[in-house]
Order: C-alpha cells, then structure tokens, then sequence
C-alpha cells in the first residue's frame, strides 16, 4: 500500500510541478500532507510507525543520498571560491543555531542542558530543497544563492559530530564510548575519501574506461559502494557520503558533470518518500500531545534562532538589508533533522518521545512555512516583477499616438 500511495502521489507532483514552481504550492507540502491523511493516526490507509524498519531504513537512505549529492555540489574548488559569507554562517551562524535552540528548549520546554543542545544540534541544519524557487532564480544575487547552497550542502555534515556527542551525553552512561565514536567518524571520513579517489583512479588508467551511456553510473556506483562498504565496517554512513561527494567533486569533475541531473532525480525520489513516511507519522493526536511550551519553542526555534544567529553572523559582511533577510529566513529544517530526530527516537533515551515532538513540529511547521514563500521571496529580487505586465505596452502605445 505504501509503494502505491507514493506512486499516485509522486504522479499527481508531476503534474502539478509547472504550477508548484511559480506559485505558493509546494510539491514537498503535498508528499508532507499525503502522509498525513493516509497515516494511522488519520485514516489509517498506511500502517507506518515510528519503529516499523521501513521508517529508519528509507530515512538513512534519503540522507545518505541528499549528503553525497550535497557533497559533490561544493567540492573544495567550490569551498576555497566565494567562501567568505558561507564561513560566517557555518562558523559562526552554526553554532549559534544551535545555541539560542538548546537555549529555548532549555528555557521555554524545559528540557535538561544535554537534551537541549541536543535538540539544537539537530534543528541546526538547513535544506534548499524547501526554498527551491529562491537559490535556483537567476534573478536572485548569485552571491545569496551561492551561501544558502554551500551552507546547507556542508551543515548537515557539520551537525552530525555534534547530535552523536550530544546523544551520547543525553543517555546519560558513565562511559560515552568516545573511543568507538572515534573510530566510527574516522572510518566514515577514510571511506568516504579512499574509495571515490581509487574508483577514479581506475576510471583514468589505460586499462578501464566508462561509456556515454554508463557514465551517469560511475559516481552512483561509487556512492552506492560507499554505503556498502560503511555498513560493513560500521563506518559513520552520513560523513561517508559528505565526504565521498566532496571527493568525487575535486577528483572527479567529469564524473561529477555527467551524474548531477540522474544523482538529484535519485536523491529527490528519496526525499518525497521519506516525506510521505514522515507525514504518516504525525497526526492530530500526535500535535494534540505537545504542550503550548512545546509550540512556543518552535515558534522561537524557526523566528528568533536563526534570524537572530544569522543577524549576528553577518554584521559589517556588506550584504545589503534584503539579501540579509532572506539569508535570515531561509533555514529550512529538512532531511537531516527528519533522520536525526528519528536517531533519536530509536536510542531510547529518557527525553526521546518529547524530543522527537518537539523537532517533528518544528520541521513540519518550517516546511510549510519555508516552501510556501520561496516563490514570494523570489520576487523581491525580481526587478521586472515590479513593473506590470501592461506597463510596456501602454508604454508604446501613448507613444505611437503622439503626433509627428
């Protein structure tokens, strides 16, 4: 049943998508609200819970899937140009997310100091998927949309240090396991660069060359041997695939050209599945048991925390007043924060139930929010949207009637 309503959804998308993208509706709103209707908690036509396996399997999947594409989208030649303002918001706008979170959740949910920062690392994170119709505007300054792409293509990666160490701290055991932690964030790291890098290696030797046809594939075989080979070793699968997509991307430019349009179709399928899936866990009791503490943090966590965190990151940077604002705004909380929260929910730790309440309303309110104005931000930058579509012609015609 849930390959079927994925299939008249993901349809039913494809022929509103002409319309989703030059107005308010949002294709992600409608994978978010299918789940919903269809979910147990409504009409119960999907048998979906938090702990049924499909949910963590297609959530790691979609991230794992969103982070190489990610990766491969700001390789280091990316990173060392136009870096100033994407440094200000992941040094200093990151960090400073995740703390003015922690501290509302910490003030105004009353969570404990470990399940705070814990909770502000997870909503740190922001997606381009849900402001879509503002970084991909030519109309947009090149340099606002060049720091909402770099920035969340490398703050999931940077998040996920902080919601394992934060996690670890929350459960409350006496040996945090640094040392397996280690061990796991380094094999992810030396996965992810080691195999990309000998998979192009061979590509380029005499011996071995790819087709037209099957070129697409080389950086989806790679990708995909990456997640093999972190299951086995029980490497970090989410650095694995940031920093095999980095990799791919300054070792293996024309593996990285030939797999951009196929690795986004992938990576998108997964997203507007593990949208669905993530929908059909919420419903009206589901909101019904979060406290107005609980709707006033995320109001805080979406208006206050980054607006404010963002203010502060970008004072005396030379963006003009506009440019700020939709910097300020546009922090979606997406894939990452969905998987994170249900990492969460599956450790069993003592907050785990009211920490994923408090990040799924979050995140539904953000996605809601965020991809129903990305089309109205949009045209703010758009000059010619000022000007009426008569203007000229009325224009022309007073002149013409002028007499010689």
């Amino acid at each position: 049943m849930l390959l079927l309503a994925f299939a008249v959804v993901l349809l039913l998308a494809v022929l509103v998508s002409a319309l989703a993208k030059r107005t308010i509706l949002s294709t992600a709103v409608l994978f978010l609200v299918a789940g919903f209707v269809l979910g147990p908690g409504t009409t119960g036509v999907l048998d979906v819970q938090a702990d049924s396996p499909i949910v963590s399997t297609l959530a790691q999947l979609a991230l794992f899937a969103v982070l190489f594409t990610d990766g491969m989208r700001v390789g280091w030649a990316d990173l060392r140009s136009a870096w100033r303002l994407p440094g200000r918001a992941l040094g200093w706008g990151l960090p400073l997310t995740l703390l003015v979170t922690a501290l509302a959740a910490h003030y105004v949910a009353g969570l404990g100091c470990a399940e705070s920062l814990l909770i502000g690392a997870i909503l740190a994170p922001t997606d381009p998927v849900f402001a879509s119709a503002l970084v991909g505007n030519d109309k947009v300054p090149a340099r606002l949309r060049h720091l909402l792409n770099v920035e969340s293509g490398v703050n999931d990666g940077l998040a996920l240090p902080f919601v394992i160490v934060f996690l670890a701290v929350a459960s409350g055991s006496d040996d945090l396991h640094l040392g397996e932690l280690a061990l796991e964030v380094s094999l992810g790291l030396l996965v992810g660069v080691a195999l990309p890098v000998v998979a192009i290696l061979l590509e380029r030797s005499r011996l071995f060359a790819a087709s037209t046809a099957y070129e697409p594939l080389n950086a989806f075989a790679i990708g995909l041997l990456v997640l093999a080979v972190a299951e086995a070793t029980h490497a970090n699968l989410f650095l694995a695939a940031f920093s095999a997509g980095i990799t791919v991307a300054t070792f293996g430019p024309r593996q990285r050209a030939a797999f951009e349009h196929f690795g986004e179709n992938i990576a998108e399928l997964f997203k507007l599945a593990a949208l669905l899936v993530f929908g059909a866990l919420i419903s009206l009791e589901f909101l019904a048991e979060i406290s107005w503490t609980g709707w006033v943090f995320a109001f805080l966590a979406i208006f206050v925390a980054r607006p404010v965190a963002l203010w502060l990151s970008f004072l005396r940077s030379g963006l003009d007043l506009k440019e700020q604002a939709a910097a300020m705004w546009f922090g979606p909380k997406g894939f990452a924060s969905v998987v994170y929260g249900l990492l969460v929910l599956d450790s069993g730790i003592t907050a785990a139930d009211e920490i994923f309440h408090l990040v799924a309303l979050t995140i539904v309110v953000s996605i809601v929010l965020h991809s129903s104005t990305d089309v109205v931000v949009a045209r703010f930058f758009d000059d010619e949207a000022d000007v009426p579509a008569w203007h000229g012609v009325l224009r022309r015609t007073i002149r013409s009637a002028k007499p010689r």
